[in-house]
């Protein structure tokens, strides 16, 4: 039990020493907003592609046996959004809670937190397996966060209220009643026109989020390489490439981390709201449960257990306050789902990792 252990300690502690750096260098004014920004570009355009890239080129994994475990992914990642989706349906009223809330319990932080603990899990192995599992799970987030957020669009549904009550003869009445009711299927044609056009431009913006997301680009240019490469024999890249390749990837985690240290909001992380804490439950304890059960119910274990279990118990994704902001939904919640689960879901992932390890399940 006590190699358990010390394998979760060695697999989180390293991000909460990172994160606990950012955190305390931007409190003491050591770094600034604008370098947090211009870094995170840096990290999401460059650094991070190029270690998806270089892990998938340079592994030797069967990327055909990693179907059971993306399989298992997508079965947990939607279980956890109906399942969300049902509990708000029935306990929350706020429109503008709702996707939010759904959110915070199924999206996960794979390109941070999730990589960052599988790398110091696994090593390479473990980042060339979850870069697949990243490269679609990533997609699938994307479009369920559209489709949960998209409930803030206007109300089709409300009729107009009247405030003119008095009384009036029939006639006049009559006429009255036609124009109103001409009136409201008007209103209603072009609240459906609103909404109608409110939904396909969500919709393009994350079409072209994800056919420009330099993630999915780099997976999908290494696939495309592997394939080409292997099927005709092509020889390596020059080590000039590899070197540079695996400097740039050698930025990608630390920084990641200590930017998204310094970027915590302990007033957030504190200020929770019934809601929140709920949201937050479900991220941090009913999520990687629902991953072990899952896991196992699909035969997975070792490394390919470890990568789910990891991906899916990481804090609610950075990306999920920037859609909830973009698309109506209440930004505070968001924000506080996020303080609150970047810090304590790590704890959660170092019990759990044991308890697993201790099992014989990682």
């Amino acid at each position: 039990m006590l190699s358990a252990i010390l394998f979760a300690i060695n697999i989180v502690l390293p991000n909460l020493i990172l994160m606990g750096l950012g955190f305390f260098m931007q409190r003491q004014g050591k770094i600034s907003k604008t370098f947090i920004d211009e870094t995170s570009k840096l990290v999401f355009n460059i650094a991070l592609p190029c270690l998806l890239f270089f892990s998938v080129i340079q592994s030797h994994v069967d990327y055909m046996q990693q179907v059971n475990l993306i399989v298992a992914g997508l079965v947990v990642t939607l279980l956890l959004f109906f399942s969300a989706e049902a509990y708000a349906k029935k306990f929350i009223k706020k429109v503008e809670d709702k996707g939010v809330f759904v959110q915070g319990v199924f999206r996960s932080n794979m390109g941070i937190i999730g990589l960052a603990t599988v790398s110091n899990a696994y090593g390479a192995q473990g980042v060339s397996i979850g870069a697949v599992y990243m490269g679609v799970l990533t997609l699938v987030f994307n479009i369920l966060a559209v489709i949960t957020l998209s409930r803030t669009v206007i109300d089709t549904s409300e009729p107009i209220s009247n405030d003119n009550t008095q009384v009036e003869p029939h006639s006049e009445r009559k006429q009255h009643s036609v124009y109103h009711q001409q009136t409201i299927r008007q209103q209603q044609s072009i609240n459906q026109q609103q909404t109608c056009s409110v939904h396909i431009s969500r919709w393009m913006l994350l079409i072209k989020k994800m056919i420009t997301n330099p993630l999915i680009i780099s997976l999908t240019v290494a696939f495309l390489y592997k394939t080409i490469a292997s099927s005709l024999s092509l020889p390596e890249l020059p080590d000039v490439i590899i070197q540079t390749g695996e400097l740039l990837s050698a930025l990608a985690l630390p920084l990641a981390l200590i930017c998204a240290g310094a970027t915590l909001d302990v007033r957030s992380m504190l200020n929770l709201s019934g809601l929140s804490m709920q949201a937050s439950i479900g991220r941090i304890i009913v999520a990687p449960l629902l991953a072990v059960a899952i896991g196992l119910a699909f035969g997975l274990g070792g490394v390919h257990m470890g990568v789910l279990f990891l991906m899916v118990a990481s804090p609610a994704a950075a990306a999920s306050y920037v859609m909830a902001k973009a698309m109506g939904g209440n930004e505070v919640l968001a924000a506080n789902i996020l303080a609150f689960t970047t810090v304590f879901s790590l704890f959660g992932m170092a019990i759990g990792a044991a308890i697993l390890r201790g099992l014989g399940w990682l």
